[in-house]
């Protein structure tokens, strides 16, 4: 009796030949690559969404944190980032160029609007390198309390945010700095702030023209009024007896006098700058995400800047005239927008939205 099975098929499973779906291996598998990339960007900003509902009442505002510009002293909100955003526009703009130039075989032109996307890539991990530092050093400091929130200083007479500097008062401390000629090297000294817990409270306490705001959004509060919930009534009579801005729905609660004399006793130190544990801009979840989601990303655009230096430089040899086609300064070509597709959705969640 014959027991043997045959498991061979008539037709063939693979067709693609050496070119499925009418790309390159080479050109597939960086679609594969911008896949995977995309689902792990999604993933970023996801959880960034989430966070940002969770704690929708204490988040940062985007236009007071990025207010900053290269050479000048002033309130520029989202200025520099909008300018960022153009700079990596334009760079796939002259990528798509040199993509269509490398079509045509025309090497001179494929080695101008190469050049012209690397500038342009520079000028953007630069900006964003400035960008980090500024964020990092901060500006006006602030408090931070016992339960790890934000306390930061207006000007009464403006509204505009007040730096430590222009109101801590310096008292004739001993702050202890830390020498190893003096015997005590074995410790590490710590970030020193500009001034002492005591000298900004001291100096808060003998201006009146400065005003404490917490990191809390003026909810509305017409819509508190109206409502019979209980809950909602408790809510609204803690706002009146510690704010005074309550007309002023969408902005950060400034505390009455009173109430920012009683929260300074909850204070525990002061915050200058932003990192991965403290942020004087408010939640600590906000500079989180924002080194996390912009450093990936610019570790894309830096890596797209190298790469693209790579094939400049092959350009330039004649690598691509002897191949006979420019498909390299396409395949790099889908790399670099799909960089800057990112940073659209980056620039719309993370910075505008």
């Amino acid at each position: 009796m014959d027991t043997a099975v045959t498991t061979e098929s008539e037709g063939t499973v693979w067709g693609g030949g050496n070119r499925p779906l009418g790309a390159s291996y080479g050109k597939l598998m960086m679609w594969f690559f911008i896949v995977s990339d995309a689902l792990t960007f999604s993933g970023f900003l996801v959880s960034y969404g989430f966070s940002r509902f969770k704690f929708i009442e204490t988040w940062p505002i985007a236009d007071e944190v990025f207010t900053h510009v290269p050479f000048f002293h002033g309130n520029y909100p989202m200025y520099y980032v909008a300018f960022m955003t153009f700079i990596l526009i334009m760079s796939s703009v002259t990528m798509v160029l040199a993509v269509d130039a490398g079509h045509r075989m025309m090497q001179k032109k494929v080695i101008l609007y190469m050049f012209l996307t690397i500038v342009g890539g520079a000028i953007f991990v630069g900006s964003q390198a400035w960008e980090w530092a500024t964020f990092i050093k901060g500006d006006f400091g602030a408090l931070e309390t016992k339960g790890g929130r934000i306390l930061q200083f207006v000007k009464a007479d403006s509204g505009e945010r007040a730096a430590l500097a222009d109101f801590a008062k310096v008292l004739p401390e001993d702050r202890v700095k830390h020498v190893s000629n003096e015997g005590i090297w074995y410790e590490a000294e710590g970030y020193k702030t500009s001034f002492s817990l005591n000298e900004v409270i001291e100096g808060f306490k003998a201006n009146p023209g400065i005003l404490m705001r917490a990191e809390q959004i003026i909810p509305d509060v017409e819509q508190l009024r109206s409502s019979e919930n209980p809950s909602d009534q408790s809510k609204l009579q803690e706002l009146e007896r510690n704010y005074s801005n309550l007309g002023e729905t969408g902005e950060k609660a400034i505390f009455k006098r009173e109430a920012a004399l009683a929260r300074l006793n909850n204070a525990v130190r002061v915050v200058e700058g932003a990192n991965l544990i403290r942020n004087e801009y408010g939640s600590r979840l906000f500079a989180d995400f924002f080194f996390f989601i912009t450093g990936f990303h610019g570790f894309h655009v830096f890596s797209g800047v190298v790469i693209n230096i790579i094939i400049f430089f092959n350009i330039i040899l004649g690598t691509y005239e002897r191949r006979g086609h420019y498909e390299m300064v396409e395949k790099v070509g889908l790399y670099w927008h799909f960089v800057d597709l990112v940073w659209v959705f980056v620039f719309t969640f993370f910075y505008l939205v």
